[in-house]
């Protein structure tokens, strides 16, 4: 039946399955980390994470030409595997040290495994899709991708699942041995690939989409002036990063006050909420999503999603106790970060990227990889400096979900009004 639906030629079947694979050791290998950076993010608290931030930013800043750079040098068939395998040493180095109780507890090594987690995330899945763009015509991306991005997704339900049931028997070192291992999975996946592809000879259909793009960042940043797409997919962004950068701080002080000098109990707390977000994501996006782009398109995405976003916030906003829980073990606003990532993911991404399918291959590249990173570190940065002033001007958690509210309807009309102005051209 899968076969049938979305054309799988026998001489696929065996990439296809490794692609599978592949995405879900990646997502899966951050997913176990996550709810570990998490729980030493409450020992760091939401007013020191503007610094954190500010260093994850300067970190990407840096390393995203370094790694534009070396491609352009090397094959991606050797760049592809090293990469991983780089990860795979620094996690290694990590969780020797995570062994050290004096060190783990410290602010600084709070920092630095945050940074570490926050800034390999962004690079693991982006090299990954980039390797994808090179092994497959653009006619089987159109047939194949989502079935890929499936398994991103079971990746991202099973890692907070394995760390949410297992941090209490093995505690989290050993947490970072198992995400290790699915980055092994990964790494034999992409050397599989890497030799069907070279064998397969794969044909792509625009001349220079196999051509590395070389790193040009500046291209992209100026992209953030001259274009209005770009300028606009920027604003979306940022209004929907500050969202969930201020509502993860703030569930960050009550996983603090809510379990005080317990790490595995924070740590399980993290890993639910990205277990319930995950699950809502799937069925978001096999059900109301994919409907929606194909019937409406992706304006009428960003509209709908944008109404819910403020439905909920104005809900939440009306509960009389905001540290009470409401579902489970949930209090208000850990419940609106839940919604609002299951529907970014779920909806807000894809509206997004089936846009950027309209614009020039190098908007696609330069200009999206600028917003995907520069802007969105830099959003989290403006986020949590925010929240700190506006917590000295006295806002409460309930005039923050006020506020979610007009950001999300200020960037459901942006994306509206950019979709009828592309769709259009």
């Amino acid at each position: 039946m899968l076969q049938s639906k979305f054309r799988i030629r026998t001489d696929e079947r065996y990439a296809l399955f490794l692609s599978f694979l592949c995405c879900f050791c990646v997502l899966g290998s951050y997913y176990i980390m996550r709810p570990i950076r998490d729980q030493l993010a409450v020992g760091i608290g939401s007013a020191h994470l503007p610094w954190v931030f500010t260093v994850t930013f300067l970190a990407t800043l840096l390393l995203s030409p370094l790694f534009s750079w070396i491609v352009c040098k090397w094959p991606r068939r050797i760049v592809m595997p090293s990469f991983y395998l780089f990860i795979i040493s620094c996690q290694l180095l990590l969780m020797s040290l995570f062994r050290e109780d004096s060190l783990r507890s410290t602010h600084a090594f709070g920092m630095t495994f945050f940074v570490y987690v926050s800034v390999c995330n962004l690079f693991m899945v982006s090299v990954f899709w980039s390797f994808m763009t090179d092994i497959w015509s653009n006619l089987q991306a159109r047939r194949l991708f989502p079935i890929i991005a499936f398994g991103g997704t079971l990746g991202a339900i099973t890692g907070p699942f394995i760390t949410s049931s297992l941090v209490v028997l093995i505690g989290s070192v050993w947490l970072l041995g198992i995400s290790i291992i699915l980055l092994c999975g990964a790494v034999i996946c992409v050397i599989l690939l890497g030799k069907w592809a070279h064998s397969h000879s794969i044909h792509k259909d625009e001349p220079d989409s196999e051509d590395a793009l070389g790193g040009r960042m500046w291209d992209g940043l100026k992209q953030l002036i001259s274009n209005p797409f770009v300028a606009s997919m920027a604003l979306i962004m940022l209004l929907s990063d500050a969202i969930g950068t201020i509502a993860y701080a703030l569930v960050i002080d009550y996983s603090g006050m809510a379990f005080p000098n317990q790490a595995i109990s924070q740590t399980r707390f993290a890993a639910n909420i990205d277990l319930v977000s995950n699950f809502l994501q799937v069925i978001v996006q096999l059900t109301v999503t994919r409907w929606l782009l194909v019937r409406y398109g992706a304006g009428f995405v960003f509209l709908f999603c944008a109404l819910l976003v403020m439905l909920a916030c104005l809900m939440m906003a009306g509960a009389s106790n905001q540290y009470a829980p409401i579902i489970g073990i949930m209090p208000p606003v850990a419940v609106l970060l839940i919604f609002t990532r299951s529907l970014s993911h779920g909806m807000l991404v894809p509206a997004r990227e089936s846009l950027y399918t309209l614009v020039m291959r190098d908007v696609r590249y330069k200009g999206k990889n600028t917003v995907d990173t520069i802007v969105w570190r830099a959003g989290d940065i403006m986020s949590l400096l925010s929240l700190n002033g506006l917590r000295k001007l006295g806002v409460t958690i309930v005039g923050f979900e006020i506020i979610w509210a007009v950001l999300a309807g200020m960037a459901g009309w942006i994306g509206w009004k950019l979709a009828q102005r592309v769709q259009r051209n």
